[in-house]
């Protein structure tokens, strides 16, 4: 047994493999309703063999959608409608997952084929996004958000818990909170993005206490048994970002809240990207850092393609679980071809009974 074939244990819920489908936006949705389209992509994966998968980026409320095509969460008829996406991963063993998340001053935008910039504000779709505070993302996204009031705040926050309550109902079995990419919570603790001179600004306690009162929110809603992730924006790695070292400790203490496992990730905060250390597996070495400094289980992803790659990455202890997406749409059975590579007996098992049984050898 190869260790990226090997099982991976999370407080009650058992992963098959370490191949995980990370959480990948579609665009979709209408009104927040899922579609034919999510249960077919994401039970395409369930039947290419990965251990776990994590639908897309689906939005806490109307307003933290990133655009008008994006999954949402904010009614129970909205979680509802997960429970046949949820029954179908798990009938061909993948352990389901949802990512929730609130995309702050990112929202209101085109979808990526429309334009991928911020919609017009005369466009009837269009809203007006929040954010820590009245500062535009820039780039492709000019719109200047609204700062929001601490009773906002502390309604978004509820709306997390509300989220993952619905979550749970609709039968998943893997939470992850969105904490990256320059969305609502990852901008709270950007300098670059937060300028509050509030309980909610300036300091690193400050800069952390959304993310903490959210996760402390969501933690009280969520089963215990069930693992509760985040995935985390550790820097922007550029002047003025948060430093990877306060990133370790914001991981230390949302573990102390319960967190169960962190997917290492980048800011986001800015449209400058430059000091980004782009490379095949560049973000390996910093969930080893993760691991090693806050003792807790990591996953990763960013450019790791190759079954060899991604055995080494958990056989050599530098994370847990390795997270795919373009791989997994050049490939939707990536789990099986890896299998073959890494001369796992009986590769082609990997794949349910309908498929395996026409393959030879």
């Amino acid at each position: 047994m190869t260790a990226l074939f090997s099982p991976f244990t999370l407080k009650s819920v058992t992963l098959k493999n370490r191949i995980v489908v990370a959480p990948m936006c579609q665009y979709s949705a209408a009104d927040g309703r899922i579609s034919d389209w999510h249960l077919v992509h994401l039970g395409s994966h369930a039947i290419g063999g990965a251990g776990l998968i994590v639908a897309e980026a689906t939005a806490v409320s109307a307003e933290g959608r990133i655009t008008p095509g994006c999954t949402g969460i904010w009614s129970d008829d909205l979680g509802s409608q997960w429970e046949r996406v949820v029954r179908f991963l798990k009938s061909h063993g993948s352990v389901p997952g949802i990512q929730i998340a609130h995309a702050g001053r990112k929202a209101s935008a085109n979808r990526p084929w429309e334009g991928d910039d911020h919609m017009k504000p005369d466009d009837p779709r269009a809203w007006t996004p929040i954010g820590p505070s009245a500062d535009a993302f820039g780039g492709n996204l000019p719109r200047t958000p609204h700062a929001m009031t601490t009773d906002e705040i502390h309604r978004v926050t509820r709306d997390f818990a509300a989220a993952a309550g619905r979550a749970h109902a609709a039968g998943f079995e893997w939470l992850e909170l969105h904490f990256a990419h320059g969305y609502l919570a990852q901008s709270f603790f950007s300098p670059l993005a937060n300028h509050r001179t509030d309980a909610y600004g300036g300091s690193f306690e400050n800069r952390a206490r959304f993310m903490l009162e959210t996760f402390a929110a969501v933690r009280e809603v969520w089963p215990q048994n069930l693992p509760l992730t985040a995935k985390l924006g550790i820097s922007d790695f550029k002047d003025g970002s948060q430093t990877v070292e306060e990133s370790i400790e914001l991981v230390r203490r949302l573990k102390a809240l319960g967190l169960d496992l962190v997917d290492v990730s980048i800011g986001f905060n800015v449209p400058d990207v430059s000091g980004v250390p782009w490379g095949p597996g560049f973000m390996v070495p910093f969930a080893e850092r993760f691991k090693k400094e806050a003792g807790i289980a990591v996953g990763v992803g960013w450019f790791i393609s190759e079954a060899a790659q991604a055995d080494k990455i958990v056989a050599d202890g530098k994370a847990d679980l390795v997270m795919l997406a373009h791989a997994m749409l050049d490939d939707p059975q990536w789990p099986y071809h890896a299998a073959k590579a890494l001369s796992v007996e009986n590769a082609k098992w990997t794949l349910p009974a309908p498929y395996a049984h026409w393959i030879r050898g």
